[in-house]
């Protein structure tokens, strides 16, 4: 359960009491949950150099590395963590996946990941990839990459040594400014499926906003409302706590567009001043301190795992 400091009247009983002061939004501390009081090497080429082969030259690559009972290329690369599927298939088209010394440009190719030595830009697949899975509690100001360039906070900086040689990688993106639940893991199938559009993974978010919320706006944006770039609508929108002129409340939305949640608030005329995502399905940040990284538990990855089955079974049906 996440423990709230925010006092004020209980949304949407408009009969509770209204604080007589406006409670302080504590800063973010070592201790407690969101609103509690209290660089590493690369496998993918910044710089790739695609390679083109003739026709004849990739169909004999083809059947000389293909097994018809063994994996699809792209998903080994997955698995080992190199990329999302997608990007795989990428740069497999690109030339720049080479198996047993072959580079491979069509990725339909299947091969048994026991047997060959795969290559990605000329490095090695390390293909013996035990997954992890962490959770990390991200701070406000920390970019949601492994390195920045500009020498900003980023994900990277809170690694140790045997995260970065297990080659994590988040999983989505929090904004700059946002807080709270950001998945790491080498799995990048699972991160395939956790962060593709179609897939609809719920995520939940606690927002401090401007102005007092109503619970009819409330209502409003799980009616849906109009975006710039089309309609939208959250799953579930309450209102946690008001006092003054700043309101709490808490969003769940499947939707990964780029600042929804800040984009809907401001839309209704309430302004986000702190932003923290609380929960991916029922994995909950709870009180794990601010720029700290724990690894999920069995139970917690099992969930992930259901998602991802659940996406994949849903897969089909979807238009």
């Amino acid at each position: 359960m996440i423990r709230m400091s925010f006092q004020g009247k209980r949304g949407p009983r408009k009969s509770a009491p209204r604080a007589n002061r406006a409670a302080r939004t504590p800063k973010p501390g070592s201790e407690g949950g969101p609103f509690a009081d209290a660089k590493p090497e690369r496998l993918i080429s910044a710089q790739p150099k695609p390679t083109k082969i003739r026709a004849d030259e990739a169909e004999a690559n083809f059947q000389a590395v293909h097994t018809e009972d063994g994996v699809r290329l792209q998903k080994v690369l997955a698995q080992a963590g190199v990329a999302s599927r997608r990007v795989c298939e990428d740069l497999i088209a690109e030339g720049r996946v080479a198996v047993d010394g072959k580079v491979i440009v069509e990725p339909g190719v299947r091969v048994d990941p026991q047997s060959v030595t795969i290559h990605v830009d000329g490095v090695r697949v390390t293909l013996e990839v035990t997954h992890r899975y962490v959770m990390f509690n991200k701070p406000a100001k920390v970019m949601t990459t492994m390195h920045d360039p500009e020498g900003r906070r980023c994900v990277g900086d809170f690694l140790d040594r045997q995260m970065r040689a297990a080659r994590l990688v988040h999983v989505g993106r929090l904004d700059y400014e946002t807080e709270g639940l950001l998945l790491l893991t080498n799995d990048g199938e699972l991160t395939n499926r956790l962060t593709h559009p179609r897939y609809e993974v719920p995520k939940t978010y606690l927002a401090e906003v401007q102005g007092e919320l109503s619970v009819k706006t409330a209502k409003q944006l799980q009616n849906g409302i109009e975006l710039e770039d089309g309609p939208i609508a959250a799953d579930r929108a309450w209102v946690v706590g008001s006092t003054g002129n700043r309101t709490m409340v808490e969003i769940t939305l499947h939707s990964g567009r780029n600042r929804i949640v800040r984009r809907m608030l401001e839309h209704v005329g309430h302004p986000v001043t702190r932003l923290v995502r609380t929960a991916i399905g029922k994995i909950v940040i709870g009180d794990q301190p601010q720029g700290t990284l724990r690894e999920l538990e069995l139970q917690e990855i099992g969930h992930l795992q259901d998602l991802a089955s659940g996406a994949a079974a849903g897969e089909g049906s979807r238009g």
